[in-house]
């Protein structure tokens, strides 16, 4: 099975145009991933390659359109180039013998706010030698003729792996210990797709399964048959968080609870800055704007979770004349009007994209919270959902 794209180190590559960009990539992917030609704007939207980087693992490239292309849609690849940052976990600068212009000098000071590590490739160096100055990661080939290039990227490369990619962290098996028994209540609502699971529920069984973990997973409906069944009471029990109250009102106030989005929220983000945003929920006056974030794009259903379910919450919650927006996708919008923002579980996303947001929300200091936490904060049930993963 392959590894899914959202759980994948994410490498975008950028650069002027005809720098190398594409005929790297194509080198170390051994094919013809992008099309590589000596006319400028040849790449126009980022190709994305997933593949096993031995022995960096599973990753995938992000190959972007010239940061100074100068075609009729130039100022749109570009604006798309620079929204691929966001995505990023590792940024490749390709320059070529002229060096670093404005462009890669402003790509980088980028990373450097957003805290990613990049990589400089400069390529074509068999044509002219060159030495950048003040910069660390530097790589001196030339694409074409460099026989050993894969070997030297991928050398380098690793040196810049986050650590969360060397010391790859559980959903919720470090909550837990080896042999325990932990109950996913597991709703079959209309979100549900019919004949499988979500895949955060799919994600959490696989983790828990690893850890050596015994998993019961019922529906909501046979929870409490499934406490008095146990011997010995689970060690945690894990929600969906549509039915966190009723959850919360059978399971006993000694055994642990929590939910697949909050679970998702440490996983994916920033925990903490999470339930600070959520806290700010009281602070929330008539009018006041909430942007609902969606990572990925789907068909609404009629009793929607981000449409619907917590948008009622929150007005329910502070009895406040709110105005609630939607945004879906990878995209990032102009967030400076809004309030607060709630951000979905991220399951569909990697983690870098989700901490790109949230420093960029911190940034404009606008309080950044999570579904799954929005949810049990609306419930009076928030201390109780995050002490055991806190």
């Amino acid at each position: 099975m392959k590894t899914l794209k959202s759980m994948r180190l994410h490498i975008g590559i950028f650069g002027r145009t005809n720098t190398g960009k594409s005929s790297l990539l194509n080198k170390i992917a051994a094919q013809s991933v992008s099309i590589v030609s000596d006319t400028a704007g040849t790449t126009t939207d980022t190709v994305e390659k997933s593949m096993e980087l031995l022995p960096v693992g599973p990753v995938t490239f992000l190959d972007t359109a010239g940061l100074d292309d100068k075609t009729a849609l130039g100022e749109k690849r570009i604006e798309k180039t620079m929204k691929i940052i966001n995505r990023a976990d590792i940024g490749v600068i390709v320059c070529d013998y002229e060096g670093l212009k404005d462009y890669e000098k402003d790509l980088i000071k980028k990373f450097e706010g957003l805290n990613i590590p990049y990589l400089i490739v400069v390529n074509k160096s068999d044509l002219k030698e060159i030495k950048l100055e003040g910069y660390k990661n530097v790589l001196y080939t030339s694409v074409l003729q460099d026989k050993e290039i894969v070997f030297k990227f991928k050398e380098a490369l690793v040196k810049l792996l986050p650590e969360d990619f060397v010391n790859t962290p559980k959903i919720a098996g470090d909550l837990v210990s080896g042999k325990d028994t932990v109950i996913l209540v597991v709703p079959i609502d209309k979100e549900a797709p019919k004949g499988r699971l979500i895949l955060p529920q799919v994600q959490t069984i696989r983790d828990l399964l690893d850890s050596n973990c015994m998993t019961y997973v019922v529906k909501e409906t046979g929870l409490k048959d499934a406490l008095e069944n146990l011997k010995t009471p689970p060690a945690l029990v894990i929600t969906d968080s549509q039915a966190f109250k009723k959850v919360a009102e059978i399971v006993p106030e000694n055994i642990p609870l929590t939910s697949f989005s909050i679970l998702f929220a440490r996983l994916k983000g920033d925990l903490k800055e999470f339930i600070k945003g959520a806290n700010a929920i009281e602070n929330l006056k008539d009018g006041d704007r909430v942007l609902i974030l969606e990572s990925c794009t789907h068909h609404a259903i009629e009793d929607d979770i981000g449409r619907v379910k917590i948008p009622n919450l929150l007005r329910q919650k502070t009895g406040k004349n709110l105005i609630i927006e939607n945004y879906a996708g990878h995209d990032f919008p102009d967030i400076s009007k809004y309030n607060l923002i709630v951000h979905c579980g991220a399951c569909m996303t990697n983690r870098r994209e989700v901490l790109s947001r949230i420093l960029i929300a911190n940034e404009k200091q606008i309080p950044i919270t999570n579904y799954g936490i929005v949810i049990s904060y609306c419930l009076g049930i928030l201390d109780r959902a995050v002490k055991k993963v806190c």
